[in-house]
């Protein structure tokens, strides 16, 4: 049997809602995202910049980096490769999801 998979009518405002509000980040200042596309799975981190260290402009930034590989300074984690978008709802529509 062959079972559909959907999406659950909450599951994209749930990501939204974690992307938007470091408070619930369980890893804070950092959040672990991925993206699954063609068989490649991405990992990325945002990292809430404002909150803690007073940065701004990182709001809906990803960087492509894992949790447990950061580089041992900020500058070093700020000059990853990242992408950056104008809003956390590109962010979710191009498919980075909370790990």
């Amino acid at each position: 049997m062959i079972v559909p998979v959907t999406r659950k009518p909450g599951d994209l405002a749930r990501h939204l809602l974690f992307v938007t509000t470091p408070a619930l980040w369980p890893a804070w200042p950092f959040l672990p995202v991925t993206r699954h596309r063609r068989g490649v799975i991405d990992l990325g981190l945002m990292f809430d910049a404002r909150g803690a260290c007073g940065l701004t402009g990182y709001s809906a930034t990803v960087f492509a980096c894992n949790l447990f590989a950061l580089p041992p300074t900020l500058d070093q984690f700020l000059a990853l490769p990242k992408e950056v978008f104008d809003a956390a709802e590109e962010l979710i529509q191009v498919g980075w999801r909370v790990d």
